[in-house]
């Protein structure tokens, strides 16, 4: 490629364009409501966005379908995208599993599937085996490790590893023996780098947090297209890169710009990491405050279908709120309550002081009435007395 500037002309070598993206969760479920038109609507755009910005592979670095077994309508879809990129477009398009995909079903077919630019790297055994990507006369190796739990691990390679991290830096070490010397090397992981930030939608990889690895392995591949959290961030380095999910799958992420990640990889490296953002079909978002406020502002709210949690303050017993707000917000899909439980937590403690109340009371006129204090046993007693009153009184109001 040649640039002319100011009267000369300079030599640029052609960057390889990547689009990074992970964490499509195709077939999921938002609070029992299926989102998978939303999921369709964010796949067009990110169709539009490689044909805008000429990208030459695509990136998916895991959690592709929500479960295992996805329900048909889900397969259905992932097939007219990767219909549109491979068979349409002519991209090749490199996925590896998550840990919400069934590795073998995803897999199925993979080594057929190669001829048509779709390559699946879900077998944990071929992790050091690069797919090599020849665009533009240049080279680049990607390498993928799927997700794999250390006792999947120790069990496929007989090898002495105890948690994630061990598991993981056993794999890259095997890839960085099959690294060449000269190649841009692109790493493709599904896992949970140290100090990411998670949400509530993300499944944990296991029990008691010992899921992380660190960063520190990876800082020597060109760029490393990472998945499984779902909001866009990077650990140890720009080019170690989380693209985000598509879509704000839990409450938890409304804050979250969600989009995916467009990568220029050449001879010298990396030498431009971009995010490109994608406009969801309803947004996700929290509302806050007492009913007739909210009502109000459902009445004029231009937004008024988005996905909502609605926090009402009222302190105050009300008839079916959700019902109401279901008149103006029609896609509220989870209502708390704090106001009401800080009054009920108010009341209870009132409740239990006056229980406190009653006992000093008492013991002071026993003390009063027969020069002595009451034994542990009499103490005891009379709690469970003014207990009793007190739940009888609330039974009764």
């Amino acid at each position: 490629m040649q640039i002319a500037m100011m009267g000369h002309i300079f030599c640029v070598e052609p960057a390889m364009r990547l689009l990074h993206t992970a964490d499509w969760h195709l077939g999921r479920l938002f609070h029992n409501l299926s989102l998978l038109e939303d999921q369709r609507h964010v796949l067009n755009q990110l169709l539009d966005i490689i044909d805008r910005n000429a990208v030459d592979a695509v990136l998916v670095a895991g959690d592709i379908y929500d479960r295992s077994v996805p329900p048909s309508a889900a397969v259905t879809l992932l097939d007219e995208v990767l219909g549109e990129l491979c068979e349409k477009r002519g991209l090749p398009v490199i996925m590896i599993s998550g840990n919400h995909d069934g590795s073998e079903r995803l897999g199925f077919g993979a080594r057929h599937l190669r001829q048509a630019g779709l390559h699946i790297l879900s077998d944990l055994s071929a992790c050091d085996h690069p797919m090599t990507l020849s665009i533009n006369g240049e080279e680049v190796d990607v390498f993928g490790i799927p997700y794999a739990d250390p006792e999947y691990v120790r069990s496929q390679f007989s090898v002495d590893v105890r948690d994630f991290d061990s598991a993981h830096r056993f794999l890259v070490d095997r890839i960085n023996t099959q690294r060449q010397a000269g190649r841009p090397t692109v790493l493709m992981s599904h896992c949970f780098v140290d100090g990411g930030s998670a949400s509530d939608s993300e499944r944990p990889l296991t029990l008691g947090g010992a899921e992380s690895v660190a960063w520190e392995p990876m800082q020597s591949f060109d760029y490393v297209a990472l998945g499984h959290l779902h909001g866009p961030q990077y650990r140890g380095g720009e080019h170690i890169r989380y693209s985000g999910s598509l879509l704000k799958y839990s409450f938890s992420e409304a804050n979250q710009r969600k989009g995916v990640t467009l990568v220029d990889i050449g001879p010298e490296g990396v030498s431009q990491i971009e995010h490109r953002p994608l406009t969801p079909r309803r947004e996700v978002r929290v509302l806050e405050g007492e009913l007739a406020e909210l009502l109000a502002q459902g009445r004029t709210d231009t937004q008024a279908d988005d996905y909502l949690l609605v926090r009402m303050t009222d302190r105050h017993a009300i008839l079916d709120p959700m019902g109401k707000l279901r008149e103006v917000y029609p896609n509220v899909l989870h209502l708390e309550k704090p106001g009401m439980l800080e009054a009920q937590g108010r009341q209870q403690l009132d409740r239990e002081r006056l229980q406190f109340s009653a006992l000093d009371m008492f013991s002071d006129f026993f003390t009063q009435t027969s020069g002595d204090t009451m034994s542990d046993e009499q103490a005891s007693a009379m709690r469970e007395l003014i207990t009793a009153l007190s739940r009888e009184q609330e039974s009764q109001s």
